[in-house]
């Protein structure tokens, strides 16, 4: 939070009244037009906008000279977390619509899915507050430990069905951010995200095949030729099924030897270098408008026809199309790729997101040292 002096316009005798800014960034608002978000208090303190004379210039003088302690002194008071000038107005404002700022600015520059998570994180909390308000002054430590009791014990899904670990642990984080933004800008005194344990995430087993695995799929005939070369083609590039259905040929720009694609969870443009074998599964090349892989859809289906091209295969791990992409940043890691380009590849937005896969890793490496012949026998 920053302070300055503000000057308000000249009255009729053409006096300015100073005014204490409290600055907490801005936001953008409905319309994409940022907005600064403040508040300003009197200091009874005026300034000639125009001095005539050396009595109006000595008085502006001293009153800025007054001013300017003024400030020192509040800057003091907020670092010793006095708050010389209470800001009681801030800590009775609603902390949903504060939240629902930040979604609104997010929407500006988030991820669909992500200001999904966000609105889906303040429904639940009005819900656990029964649609009673929440302001600052009320969100304790009570209020946010309530809440995530009732995430773990008694949030439901649309299918009336308890939250999985993961999505209540997201939905509580989204919460705790807000809170955490709200303290950093100097509009709580104190953070309950402080005095409450977060909600630990829980890493679900990741199927994945190995490269003979693969290569046997590559081999055994599949009821829908489209749904085995996207999965294969998932399998040596990493993409997800959505980037991967969506794909058309406008939006895959071959560049020898790698081409790039606009990224349809983030929007970004990201690179790929593909191997021969992945520019193999393509095909010949249509209109712009035409899909990559034309046909390819997300039914029982083609679910169904994906088991039994895996038995037929020889393989019964349980493989969804997901798998794919775990595949891929598996065979990558155990050819020693780095997890920063790892990373990358995969067009994770965090690294901790990468190291999922180094939990695989190290028990491929834990397996191969156990499983050499004994030398002394």
């Amino acid at each position: 939070m920053k302070l300055t002096i503000e000057k308000k316009s000249p009255d009729s005798t053409g006096r300015q009244q100073l005014l204490l800014t409290r600055n907490y960034g801005s936001y953008l608002n409905e319309n994409g037009k940022r907005v600064k978000r403040r508040k300003r208090q009197s200091m009874d303190l005026f300034i000639y906008a125009n001095p005539k004379d050396k009595f109006q210039r000595d008085h502006n003088k001293k009153t800025l000279d007054i001013s300017e302690k003024i400030r020192a002194q509040a800057i003091v008071d907020l670092a010793n977390n006095k708050h010389h000038f209470e800001d009681s107005e801030k800590q009775q404002e609603s902390f949903y619509s504060y939240m629902q700022q930040l979604i609104n600015d997010k929407k500006h520059t988030d991820s669909t899915s992500n200001v999904s998570l966000w609105e889906s994180s303040l429904m639940h909390l009005k819900r656990y507050c029964e649609g009673n308000p929440l302001s600052f002054a009320d969100f304790d430590a009570d209020v946010l430990l309530g809440f995530r009791t009732y995430l773990i014990k008694h949030a439901r899904t649309k299918s009336d069905k308890p939250l999985s670990s993961n999505t209540t642990s997201c939905y509580f984080n989204k919460v705790r951010a807000a809170l955490n933004k709200a303290f950093h800008e100097g509009i709580i005194r104190r953070n309950p995200v402080n005095e409450v344990k977060s909600i630990k995430i829980e890493q679900n087993p990741r199927n994945y095949l190995e490269e003979e695995e693969v290569t046997a799929l590559y081999k055994t005939e599949c009821r829908y030729d489209v749904l085995k070369r996207a999965f294969l083609f998932g399998c040596l590039t990493g993409m997800r099924w959505s980037d991967i259905q969506k794909l058309t040929w406008g939006k895959l720009t071959m560049l020898d030897p790698r081409a790039t694609f606009r990224h349809i969870k983030t929007g970004r443009l990201q690179y790929l270098h593909l191997p021969s074998d992945a520019r193999m599964l393509l095909g010949s090349k249509e209109e712009d408008h035409e899909r990559v892989f034309k046909g390819l859809k997300y039914s029982s289906y083609m679910n169904v026809a994906l088991t039994q091209w895996m038995l037929r295969a020889g393989i019964t791990k349980h493989i969804t199309f997901h798998c794919a992409r775990h595949t891929f940043a598996v065979r990558m890691l155990t050819n020693d790729v780095d997890i920063y380009t790892v990373s990358k590849l995969l067009g994770h937005s965090e690294l901790k997101t990468t190291q999922i896969y180094t939990d695989i890793i190290d028990r491929k490496r834990k397996e191969a040292m156990t499983t050499l012949p004994s030398l002394f026998q």
